[in-house]
């Protein structure tokens, strides 16, 4: 096979291909060796006659495994030279460098046999229309693949073993560090140890990923290079994607995880392989070992934070609260066609109401698809809501729990005694190995085999028991719910209780509300709680009006008092809102805008002026008909303070308008059936 006469003046007539090839860059990096021997074949096509000028050299491929041709533009290229019968030999330090996979090789074998190229490594020449030439490569082909596929067997062994003893050094997050002895401990940097708890805390805070990147976007966040620069802390901004990798990671919670990923190899349409990962499921890791090192939260926290990611995972039809103020808003649901109900606000006095999502998105609505008003619907549902957290259907809860816990203690007891036996089993076995004498190598490899598997078997039913205690519900203390029950009116009102926790607290209690539509004043409401309880009630569709009895006060009290003033003098009368709440100064400024009150001490208009409201009323048309005519000056009129425009007015220039109005066309006029006076 090293006989020279092999190469004739057909192959030097063509070129001579070197193949530089090295699977990974830390090989390139410090096996220099084998590169440089591999840019010497360059020497060994010119002692067997090829001009310096005819020999190239292919080094694409460096840092490149060969497992796959799809990934190595160089031995694409290779390839593509052999069959256009450019090449007259290939040169490389091995054959088995060319190609990992059987069936790459065996291909290119025969391209190279039908355009009769030569492959020349440190063993020989090889000419491929010569049957043992062949039948050699093919072996050398083969046990190159096996080879490959003994050694990861050999790694992937040693690092599986490594990591089922948490042993394994994995890369560690920032604010987690080896010390000296190998062990995982937090990052000694108080400015990073800081930064990673904020994060946690944060997130128990707001319950939002996006919350806390949010809180840090004045503020700089930690991470630690890797590769060269292994270890170098850098600051930087933090991002979503950041935060949910430090909330999803286990690592923090003190708990050793290997296997958490899983990789998949799919070939494309153009027949190139591509590898993607994939999350596994905490069922499937293949190493878990809870309270391996110390870390930032619990192994406890970490699952209540897992369970809050998926609530607040919307691609998976969870619909977790939002910032809006409708109570309601991701819990209710139409009871005509089954679909959510969004929330549409209205601009002109920023309330909300309840819409049909598939009558919006789809354009489809069956007969009782209707919208209704959210302050119709809210102050309904937080009626049954305060009215269920009385002191007495608390005691009932409790008791129900304690129920519960008693039920949960008599399942977890038979785990007890499963675990109590397999620590005999696993104590006799240990005393019976370190009874046998060591020159006893066949019964001690026995006993020490099932000394093995008790040992298991303990672990599986710790295993077992630790999810029951788990799984059972934290039961409250008596006297803290009570106390909570009895102040819950007065904190749920209170000015510094945001919608979104009004929103947890009523979705810890009720599962879901569904409307349906009775009439054009009606609406029927479906409650369903989460112990399976429903309630059904009956509401008004339209909102509920300010009491006439309250505006005429407002309106009498504005020239006297302040919104403040007024507002706490109809608190004291037992005046309430038409959403059933106190008044507020802005309950008494929606009062003075939606019913057009105006202080006369405040009034910027002089004798002989109208405002743009009161000059629309008497020409009859929309007051946005009336800015136009302002802003281009035809309408003469003076801006006093608060930006107010003052018209002046007289019967002549109410003729004259009156008569503009009947003559021009498109003004727009107030709809007589809108209450609100909204334009037709």
């Amino acid at each position: 096979m090293s006989t020279p006469e092999k190469v004739t003046a057909s192959h030097r007539s063509r070129r001579a291909v070197v193949y530089v090839r090295q699977s990974t860059l830390l090989q390139v990096r410090e096996n220099s060796e084998s590169t440089a021997r591999q840019y010497a074949l360059v020497d060994r096509a010119a002692d067997l006659g090829w001009a310096q000028s005819d020999i190239s050299v292919i080094d694409a491929d460096l840092g490149v495994s060969g497992r796959f041709s799809g990934l190595r533009a160089g031995f694409q290229q290779l390839v593509a030279q052999v069959c256009l019968g450019e090449v007259g030999a290939v040169l490389g330090l091995e054959v088995s460098r060319l190609a990992r996979s059987s069936a790459e090789f065996t291909r290119l074998l025969e391209f190279a046999r039908l355009t009769d190229t030569l492959l020349i490594d440190a063993n020989g020449i090889y000419d491929l229309s010569d049957f043992n030439d062949r039948l050699v490569l093919g072996l050398k082909s083969t046990m190159s693949e096996a080879e490959l596929h003994i050694l990861a067997g050999r790694l992937h062994g040693a690092r599986n073993a490594a990591a089922m003893r948490g042993e394994l050094r994995l890369p560690l997050p920032v604010g987690l560090v080896y010390d000296d002895d190998g062990q995982i401990v937090i990052d000694p940097d108080q400015e990073v140890q800081a930064a990673v708890a904020d994060v946690f805390a944060l997130f128990e805070q707001h319950g939002s990923a996006l919350a806390v990147v949010r809180a840090f976007a004045r503020r700089r966040f930690p991470r630690r290079d890797t590769g060269v620069w292994d270890g170098r802390l850098r600051w930087g901004r933090l991002t979503h994607g950041r935060v949910t990798f430090i909330l999803r990671n286990p690592v923090y919670a003190g708990a050793y995880a290997f296997g958490r990923q899983t990789s998949a190899r799919r070939v494309r349409p153009d027949g190139t392989v591509v590898t993607t990962t994939s999350r596994r499921a905490r069922e499937e890791w293949k190493v878990l070992i809870p309270d391996h090192h110390e870390g930032y939260i619990s192994w406890q926290q970490y699952l209540v934070i897992e369970a809050k990611l998926a609530a607040n995972r919307t691609s998976t039809g969870a619909r977790p609260p939002r910032e809006g103020t409708p109570l309601c808003q991701g819990i209710i649901f139409c009871g005509s066609c089954g679909f959510p109900m969004g929330t549409r606000y209205r601009r002109a006095d920023k309330t909300a109401d309840y819409v049909c999502t598939r009558a919006q998105s789809d354009a489809v609505t069956t007969p009782g698809c209707h919208s209704i008003a959210a302050a119709a619907v809210d102050p309904v549902v937080e009626r049954l809501l305060l009215a269920a957290l009385t002191p007495e259907q608390v005691h009932l809860a409790l008791a129900a729990a304690d129920d519960l816990h008693q039920r949960h203690h008599r399942s977890h007891r038979a785990a007890e005694l499963a675990l109590e036996r397999a620590r005999w089993e696993a104590d006799r076995a240990e005393r019976a190995f370190s009874q046998v004498e060591p020159e006893n190598r066949l019964v001690a490899r026995t006993l020490e085999k099932r000394w093995e598997d008790k040992l298991a078997a303990l672990a599986h039913a710790q295993t077992a028991l630790d999810d029951l205690v788990a799984s059972e519900p934290a039961l409250p203390e008596p006297a803290r719910l009570t106390a909570l029950a009895q102040d819950l009116p007065r904190l749920w009102n209170a000015p510094t209780t945001s919608a979104k926790d009004r929103k947890r607290l009523l979705r810890a209690l009720m599962a879901d509300v569904t409307v349906r539509h009775v009439d054009h004043a009606r609406a029927h409401l479906g409650i369903r709680w989460h112990t399976g309880a429903t309630d059904e009630v009956t509401c008004d569709r339209r909102t509920n009006r300010n009491p006439t009895a309250a505006v005429e006060i407002v309106q009498e009290l504005l020239d006297t008092r302040s919104d403040a003033e007024i507002a706490g003098h109809l608190n004291t009368l037992g005046f309430t809102t038409g959403n059933c709440r106190a008044f507020t100064v802005a309950s008494i400024r929606h009062i003075r805008a939606q019913h057009a009150i105006g202080s006369r001490r405040n009034n910027p208009t002089e004798p002989g002026e109208v405002t743009v409201p009161q000059a629309a009323r008497i020409l009859g048309v929309h007051e946005s008909t009336i800015y136009p005519w302002l802003r281009s000056g035809e309408m003469a009129a003076r801006q006093a303070r608060h930006r107010r425009w003052c018209i002046p007015w007289n019967e002549e220039i109410e003729q004259y308008w009156k008569q503009r109005v009947a003559t021009e066309p498109r003004i727009r006029r107030p709809n007589p059936n809108n209450e609100k006076g909204q334009a037709v």
